[in-house]
């Protein structure tokens, strides 16, 4: 602790940090420009997340095919057949009939094992098989053929029930259950349908028999019941299946219930507010992207208000800091080119045509056009009716304008140019502004800062030097002023 001043009568403390504060000037400034450079490096990674989301909504907006063959599906009864539009992209009508609908192929128990079995004893204590035992089972597959065989080893010693039923259900095509009242097992192939002219379900193995299953489904028996597949006719088009849900034509059809004598109406159209919906979706998004980009562009620098000092901040209440920083921190990204020259190609882009097999497209061609409003700055309005009217007379030629993916430029869509332009302009932001996860001297202003950081560490070194030097001209001061005080009370004492 120093404590200077008791000669003199001087507070040379004070006098020492009103020197150093003045001293401390260029420090401060760089601290001032360091805090600027670090709010700005933000700025600049929060337009850059701005634009990341921009390009995952075009990715998943207007880009994917799924989102412009969006169907009115009509069916005039829905507890008979239900209809969903997977890949089609042209209207249609027509009718179904349901014949038949597809079941699985069943298998039971002959006759029981016993009464009250329990499902947690070993093979070896209820069928009094041992040792290592191996079984095989065949079943229908998706296609209506007959799988091949699923091989089960288990040792009989140690299954138990309960456990390898377990295993027949999950590693093969059948599901299994056991009635432990009845002592007696059914199968049920999981894929519905008919083998032609064979089993769905074929079982191999001393366990089987000794549940009383047959080799086969086909055997003759009460307890065995043949798969069958689904018959319909589609437009006057008999068809046949082996599930109850499949497609034709980009179209999927699920069969509810067999009605022969019922002739269900189906007709299918676009779909267009879902489709503009997708379009207005990214319009919405390009907008905001936009206004925040030209607020960045055009927000005030206020440079009589730099970033506060330590000593600053601590003469101030909160609100008062909040204040002032809102107004320091404006301005980061004023004129920046990076952003600027991103936001004019982005705007270039839209206004451009698009060449595709069916001519030279515009998004004027949909009611998609420039504000003319200039406060608007670019931003996109949409004429609601003459989109859906083009979104129902021909909705890909949309998709086309967004996504074509020709040879050259031209025969570019709007999407592709647009996601290459942000993704250029991210890559130069990363360049000047880095991400979070990058280490400072990878990117421009990252080196700044460590420079900055340089600077401010050898003024600190610098002003501890100085501020050693004040205390020892005042300590000097202060012992001439202690020696002078005694030679004059030795002579006053010499007058007494």
């Amino acid at each position: 602790m120093r404590i200077g001043g008791l000669a003199s009568g001087m507070d040379i403390d004070q006098m020492v940090k009103d020197l150093m504060t003045a001293e401390r000037m260029p420090v401060n400034k760089l601290e001032q420009k360091k805090q600027f450079l670090e709010w700005q490096r933000d700025d600049y990674r929060d337009m850059n997340k701005t634009l990341f989301e921009f390009d995952n909504m075009i990715f998943d907006g207007v880009m994917k095919q799924a989102n412009y063959i969006q169907k009115k599906i009509s069916v005039s009864d829905d507890s008979v057949v239900s209809v969903r539009n997977l890949s089609s992209t042209g209207d249609f009508t027509g009718t179904i009939q349901v014949k038949q609908l597809a079941s699985s192929a069943t298998m039971a128990s002959s006759a029981g094992v016993g009464t009250n079995v329990d499902p947690k004893k070993t093979i070896k204590e209820l069928f009094s098989l041992t040792g290592e035992q191996t079984m095989k089972v065949s079943a229908i597959e998706k296609d209506g053929t007959l799988g091949e065989p699923k091989e089960i080893t288990f040792n009989a010693d140690e299954e138990t029930l309960d456990g390898l039923i377990v295993k027949i259900n999950n590693q093969t095509g059948v599901s299994m259950f056991f009635d432990n009242a009845s002592g007696k097992a059914s199968v049920m192939a999981k894929n519905s349908g008919d083998v032609a002219g064979g089993a769905e379900i074929v079982l191999d193995g001393a366990f089987f028999t000794k549940l009383n299953l047959s080799a086969d489904n086909t055997e003759a028996g009460a307890y065995n019941t043949a798969g069958q597949n689904a018959k319909a006719v589609l437009n006057g088009l008999e068809i046949e299946r082996a599930s109850n849900t499949f497609s034709i034509n980009g179209v999927e059809y699920t069969l509810k219930k067999a009605d022969p004598n019922t002739s269900v109406n189906i007709s299918a159209s676009a779909d267009t507010d879902k489709v503009f919906e997708t379009i207005k979706g990214f319009v919405d998004k390009y907008n905001e992207v936009i206004e925040k980009i030209n607020g960045e562009l055009n927000e005030k620098r206020y440079r009589d208000y730099q970033p506060l000092t330590k000593e600053e901040r601590e003469a101030l209440s909160e609100k008062e800091i909040e204040l002032w920083e809102e107004k320091a921190r404006s301005g980061t990204l004023r004129g920046d080119s990076l952003l600027s020259s991103g936001l004019n190609q982005m705007r270039s882009v839209l206004y451009e045509t698009v060449t595709t097999a069916a001519g030279n497209t515009h998004l004027t061609d949909f009611g998609i056009s420039t504000s003319s409003n200039y406060l608007d700055r670019g931003k996109l309005v949409i004429d609601e009716k003459k989109l859906k009217e083009a979104i129902a007379e021909n909705p890909t030629a949309l998709y086309e304008l967004f996504t074509a993916d020709g040879e050259t430029e031209a025969e570019q869509g709007i999407a592709r140019r647009l996601r290459e332009t942000i993704s250029d302009t991210r890559s130069a932001v990363e360049k000047r502004a880095g991400k979070a996860s990058s280490v400072n001297n990878t990117f421009t202003l990252g080196r700044t800062l460590e420079n900055i950081e340089d600077q401010i560490d050898r003024f600190q070194e610098k002003l501890i030097t100085i501020e050693d030097r004040y205390w020892r001209q005042f300590t000097a001061m202060e012992k001439a002023v202690q020696r002078s005080n005694e030679q004059m009370a030795m002579l006053m004492n010499q007058f007494q």
